[in-house]
């Protein structure tokens, strides 16, 4: 009996399909049958073309690095031109299936950009691409100045200093648009110094041999208060072999390390230490500048012009490691300088002819720490965390 009104069921749905015929007649699911809208051999209309521009016609007060591109939507670009209000062509790039068009180079400060051309859409016809839009009138343009240069080489200490000719109102954003990128994998940041100096350096010593590359994409930036940024800045350069010199007051010697192995230690004498307008500062100095003869003047002291062979420069308050030979009797026994460390000359060539931009200088055993008042570089005098609330971002 099952097998029987199986077979049943069976032919009452095949009588029901056999009975059923034209256009408006229901499936067997209940769904009506409808006819396209489009008559039977005939292809849907194609679109027209869709063009948009970046910026918007008619915008104003664009940054002259902003994106700048038209694309075309069920189209292609047949012509097109950007141009200045002089009337030439801004540099750019078709791209390859002819749907976008950007511009390749920064544009001016305060001009109007006019678009220029066609394109074809899907359907055949021809579009016009045609507007306008202003780019940003600065109130002033700020330029900015490195203390590193292209190819040079520089010690493990080295900061990366960028400095503005005026105030920064907006740090953060400047920051943003500043990037530094190494050869070796090294934690670092930029710390503000005040409203016109940004530094850069890593948590801990350079590894020698790093490649440095610094990007400070500035054109184009707002610096807040209407101005912005006036040129690009980059540099790439190398940090070199590790030299660290360690000199230490209270034992009148003057260590030099070069690549983890003593290879000097001589005898010293350090800043007079009953007079705190005359004491070494302690704290990790960083190498500046170096001149076969220095000529030394501090009217404080009396003293004007006193020309000293073999100068490193270790600060901006001016300490120096250089030669003197009037006191080669307190080197290595007892502090006697203005705040430099002395050296006799024959040795302070030979720390002459081995020290590099950027070498640090760790100075302990002093009254007196540097910090802020001496300018560049105190950098390594701060401590990770009183660097990182420096950064602006």
């Amino acid at each position: 009996m099952p097998r029987a009104v199986l077979a049943a069921g069976v032919v009452a749905v095949l009588g029901l399909t056999a009975c059923s015929s034209g256009d408006d007649a229901a499936s067997p699911f209940g769904d009506k049958q409808t006819s396209s809208d489009t008559p039977a051999g005939q292809a849907a209309p194609k679109p027209p073309a869709k063009i948009t521009l970046t910026p918007t016609s008619g915008a104003v007060d664009v940054s002259p690095v902003a994106p700048v591109n038209v694309t075309v939507a069920d189209g292609t670009i047949e012509a097109l031109t950007l141009t200045n209000p002089t009337g030439k062509q801004v540099v750019g790039q078709l791209s390859a299936d002819k749907t976008s068009w950007a511009v390749g180079e920064p544009l001016g400060y305060g001009k109007t950009y006019t678009w220029a051309g066609t394109a074809k859409g899907t359907d055949g016809k021809t579009a016009p691409i045609s507007g306008s839009f202003t780019t940003v009138t600065p109130a002033g343009q700020v330029d900015a100045s490195l203390n590193v240069g292209d190819g040079k080489t520089y010690g493990v200490a080295m900061p990366i200093a960028v400095k503005f000719e005026r105030d920064v109102t907006d740090k953060a954003t400047v920051q943003k648009a500043m990037t530094v990128t190494t050869s070796v994998p090294t934690e670092g940041a930029w710390a503000w110094l005040d409203d016109r100096t940004a530094h850069w350096r890593p948590k801990t010593y350079w590894a020698p041999g790093t490649q440095v590359n610094l990007v400070a994409k500035l054109y184009g930036t707002p610096f807040g208060d209407g101005k912005y940024g006036a040129e690009d800045r980059t540099a790439h350069f190398t940090i070199g072999r590790s030299q660290i010199v360690q000199a230490n007051t209270q034992t009148h010697r003057l260590v030099v390390i070069r690549d983890g192995v003593q290879v000097a230690d001589f005898p010293a004498s350090y800043g007079l230490e009953s007079d705190p307008g005359r004491v070494t500062h302690s704290g990790t100095h960083v190498v500046m500048s170096k001149h076969e003869t220095y000529s030394m003047t501090n009217p404080k002291y009396n003293y004007e012009n006193v020309v000293v062979p073999w100068a490193v420069r270790i600060s901006n308050n001016g300490e120096f490691i250089h030669g003197y030979a009037p006191s080669i009797w307190a080197q290595g026994k007892q502090n006697v300088s203005h705040g430099c460390a002395n050296l006799a000359p024959e040795n302070a060539k030979i720390y002459f002819d081995s020290a590099m931009t950027g070498d640090p200088v760790e100075i302990v055993g002093s009254t007196e720490q540097l910090g802020a008042e001496d300018g560049d570089y105190y950098d390594w005098a701060l401590t990770w965390d009183q660097w990182l609330a420096k950064s602006a971002v």
